[in-house]
């Protein structure tokens, strides 16, 4: 059995005070949201601060506010399984309350929050181990052990100078799709960015924030006639991570051309993949086959996926052209 490693538990009652927490104690402290992906790495000694700043207590992170016509105010403390059985959320921004059905399984959808998902450590097949193998192995560039990132490399790419551990969530992709942006508050004070900005395509260091500032709100846009899907490609139908998320998003005349479109991956990179040429293809057009077809070549030119997850590298890129495809033709119907 895998233990946990000694910690203290703070327990804030505003988000101002939790940032100051997290400020004052650097790098020894995390922020506890669900606790469905930081506690297992404590388990594992991936992570070990020694204290624990609690969210769980926040109403400033709970409920939600507006409407699909106005834009939807999402908080970040919202469990998954909130998130998914919200009207709103069901009836106007399907890829999301697709995305967050299938997080894991419905046990831990009553625990992750919504902000905790969007911070998901990156995973990898050398890192997502428990402290025994990873010393056996020799540790990697991501969880050194006692060495420095330095001294180790990265097991998926060995000659290179970064690490490549994906971005495996579900409700990134489908937010940055429906072109979501996020409000951040620290110790510095509050800004707010597009959701793709907020992550980095670095595997270690994958969120573009201070230790300090935590995703307080998730803004969606006025629906505006959108319409979005999410798809998951994993071994089983419960619990595991992402080896392919697929979000589309776009608008339609109503003859059917496509007027803007988004299409967003999980699982093949370091960051959410924005497939910038293959969503340009579509707009002025119709989701007719000789279109896909074009859209489906530039997916496959785009992916890129590194061998340090479920399912092979060759599968994985295979699959993605495919899925995205599937996706769209949903959307067609």
């Amino acid at each position: 059995m895998l233990r946990l490693p000694a910690f203290q538990l703070l327990r804030p009652t505003t988000v101002a005070e939790a940032t100051r927490m997290l400020a004052e104690l650097g790098p020894q402290a995390a922020p506890l949201a669900g606790g469905t992906d930081l506690l297992p790495k404590m388990k594992r000694r991936q992570l070990q601060p020694r204290f624990l700043v609690s969210l769980r207590g926040l109403r400033e992170l709970r409920g939600w506010s507006g409407s699909p016509e106005q834009g939807l105010v999402l908080r970040a403390g919202c469990t998954l399984a909130e998130v998914a059985a919200q009207p709103a959320v069901r009836s106007t921004y399907r890829a999301l309350a697709e995305a967050v059905a299938v997080c894991s399984n419905p046990i831990l959808h009553r625990m992750g929050t919504l902000g905790g998902n969007l911070c998901l450590d990156t995973r990898c097949t050398y890192y997502d181990q428990t402290e025994h193998w990873r010393e056996a192995l020799g540790w990697c560039m991501k969880a050194p052990g006692p060495r420095s990132p330095e001294e180790v490399p990265c097991r998926v790419a060995p000659g290179g100078s970064r690490c490549w551990a994906v971005s495996a969530g579900d409700g990134a992709p489908a937010l940055i799709a429906l072109g979501a942006k996020v409000r951040l508050v620290g110790e510095r004070g509050e800004r707010v960015l597009p959701l793709e900005d907020l992550y980095r395509d670095d595997g270690i260091r994958y969120l573009d924030k201070s230790p300090d500032e935590l995703v307080v709100e998730v803004l969606l846009p006025p629906a505006d006639g959108l319409r979005s899907t999410y798809r998951k490609v994993r071994r089983r139908g419960s619990l595991d991570f992402a080896a392919l998320g697929v979000a589309a998003a776009l608008r339609q005349d109503p003859d059917g051309t496509v007027t803007s479109c988004r299409l967003v991956l999980g699982g093949v990179a370091s960051r959410p993949l924005v497939l910038e040429e293959a969503a340009s293809l579509l707009v002025g057009q119709r989701l007719e086959q000789d279109v896909l077809e074009r859209v489906s070549e530039a997916v496959h030119r785009a992916v890129h996926p590194m061998d340090n997850t479920d399912f092979t590298v060759l599968y994985r890129k295979r699959t993605a052209p495919v899925h995205v495809r599937r996706a769209l033709e949903a959307l067609a119907c």
